[in-house]
């Protein structure tokens, strides 16, 4: 028997409701499949914990969580809690704290969901985003000063190095070089960022001549929103910053036909330390406690958690009953539908 520690943080808002459903449904996969346990660990890290204690992670807490083979995330935020602080608080300073470099985004239509672009069907396109996860214009170097006088001045500065650069560049050609049409656009905005993305382009020329088999184009990112939107079957493996990347994977979610089903990864490619799993809606405390959340983000989350631990049977048998219930009546508002959460949950576990 293969077993796996996990730690299960829900986080805040919505994610309190779909990271227990997602480990719900993993329970019940690991049931009916056999060969593999997940020895589940849920932490109660979130803006509650750090309105009680002072901190979102406790003393010694990203030590503990280097003993298990996986995180499964919920969200962080919440409206009493700065943004700037809850997100750096947790997410990022686990994040950071493992050198999870590699965020990993897959977008595809999954079936019976409707995109809001015109004529694209289930399949028309299957996108991965792999964004830059540690440094970039994300990097928190930077400051303030004469704070509150007419002369207050806010300093941000985005760090790009070699080293950063360059291994962000190679994940992303053995992504696309791993996928039939071994084509990857390299996104920038070189024309306006005349040093690091400049650097950026570089290294993307260089990582290129290791890669003869991998067709390799370019794209600023705001021409790449508008060929996402207007030729989207042109596209196929992207890498971008971590802001650009941040925003086109959202434009990428809602193009698939909503934010609540989208997945991600934060990698630590080397394995030294644990990676990260977690849908990308937010905390949505517009929607928390009225049962209505989405889950299906938080499973395929799982699928792209079990795929990582080496469970390829158990994410295929996962990702198929996901792709059963998104082509039924089940659904959440979000999709058009009037179901539950709990109503989406119970669905995926009788399809598996």
């Amino acid at each position: 028997m293969r077993e796996y520690k996990i730690a299960a943080i829900p986080g805040d808002g919505i994610g309190q409701e779909v990271i227990p459903a997602g480990v719900e449904v993993l329970e019940a996969l690991q049931r009916k499949s056999g060969g593999f346990q997940l020895h589940i660990e849920t932490f109660p890290w979130g803006s509650e914990f750090y309105q009680q204690t002072g901190s979102y992670i406790p003393l010694g807490g990203l030590g503990a969580l280097r003993n298990f083979q996986a995180i499964y995330f919920g969200s962080v935020g919440h409206p009493t809690v700065p943004d700037h602080i809850s997100l750096w608080g947790l997410r990022l300073a686990i994040c950071q704290g493992f050198d999870q470099y590699a965020n990993v985004r897959p977008t595809r239509v999954l079936p019976g969901i409707t995109s809001p672009l015109r004529g694209v069907e289930p399949d028309s396109f299957d996108w991965v985003i792999i964004r830059e996860n540690s440094e970039g214009e994300y990097s928190g170097h930077g400051g303030r000063a004469h704070t509150g006088h007419p002369e207050e001045i806010a300093t941000e500065t985005a760090i790009f190095t070699r080293a950063g650069v360059t291994r962000i560049m190679h994940y992303a050609f053995e992504v696309a070089q791993s996928r039939p049409r071994k084509l990857l656009t390299v996104i920038t905005k070189s024309n306006a960022q005349r040093h690091g993305l400049v650097l950026w382009d570089e290294i993307a020329a260089e990582v290129a001549r290791d890669y003869p088999d991998v067709t390799v184009d370019k794209m600023l990112v705001d021409a790449a929103t508008t060929r996402m939107v207007l030729k989207p079957q042109s596209l196929d493996t992207m890498v971008a910053t971590n802001l650009h990347a941040d925003i086109l994977t959202d434009l990428a979610a809602a193009l698939a036909g909503s934010m609540g089903i989208a997945p991600t990864a934060n990698i630590n490619p080397p394995g030294k330390f644990p990676s990260m799993f977690e849908p990308i809606h937010g905390s949505a405390f517009d929607i928390m406690g009225k049962g209505i959340a989405n889950p299906i983000g938080s499973f395929w989350t799982a699928v792209m958690m079990l795929e990582h631990l080496g469970e390829i049977d158990g994410a295929w048998r996962l990702m198929q009953a996901i792709e059963k219930v998104t082509a039924s009546t089940v659904r959440t508002p979000d999709l058009g539908g009037t179901s539950t959460t709990a109503e989406v949950t119970a669905a995926v576990i009788d399809a598996l």
